[in-house]
């Protein structure tokens, strides 16, 4: 069992930022002289939210399955929310870019979906977090939340809810899904953002001593 929360913290960060995303992009109007910071501020939102959601099929599902108990049932329940929010975010894209398909629906009805789905994937995300920190030590925990941000990097821009999720096929559909990504990415002219990449861990006091470069504490009292 791990005494650290590092992985809960990490995912509450994480969407925390995607829902200060959500928000902006369903801000109404542009400002002077950026007509096209809607489409862009959605761009963002769209590929931040895809990029987390393929990472946490790819590092935290595997373990999920193989070192919970009954992690059969809970990764099960995690791809029906995950997918369903997957599906929202296609029905946005579409919405975006003028699909006839999506002409009978207005943005505060779609933006609602998007937050229900947001917050259902969350709950069940934070169920997955608080299993595996129960199930796991604390370096297993430690690198699965520094593999979560790093799989960011290398996923896929745009949900692919009826792709496989999991398993070595789910492994090779996001490699060739990112690559299509970028693809369509470059030539849509999309903005995709890069995940913050984690903090350097500060070095220990015997790293400190062999690089020859103590750091002190500045609350700690020191002797004249």
């Amino acid at each position: 069992m791990g005494t650290t929360d590092v992985l809960r913290r990490s995912i509450q960060h994480t969407h925390t930022g995607l829902t200060e995303r959500l928000e902006a992009a369903r801000r109404p109007g542009a400002p002077p002289g950026q007509p096209h910071r809607p489409q862009e501020r959605i761009d963002l939102f769209l590929a931040a939210t895809s990029k987390h959601l393929h990472a946490v099929d790819a590092v935290l599902l595997p373990p999920a399955r193989k070192q919970v108990a009954d992690g059969g049932n809970l990764v099960h329940d995690y791809l029906r929310s995950a997918k369903e929010l997957e599906v929202v975010l296609a029905h946005v894209k579409a919405h975006q870019y003028g699909s006839v398909y999506e002409s009978g629906y207005a943005w505060p009805g779609v933006w609602s979906d998007v937050r229900a789905a947001m917050w259902d994937q969350c709950r069940h995300e934070e169920v997955l977090a608080d299993r595996l920190t129960h199930a796991l030590d604390d370096p297993q925990l430690d690198l699965l939340t520094d593999r979560l941000r790093s799989s960011e990097l290398a996923a896929p821009s745009r949900p692919h809810p009826y792709t496989p999720h999991t398993g070595p096929f789910g492994l090779a559909a996001r490699r060739v899904m990112h690559t299509v990504d970028r693809f369509w990415d470059a030539v849509e002219g999309r903005m995709v953002p890069e995940p913050a990449r984690a903090p350097k861990k500060q070095p220990g006091l015997v790293a400190q001593y062999f690089l020859a470069d103590p750091r002190f504490d500045e609350e700690s009292p020191r002797t004249p």
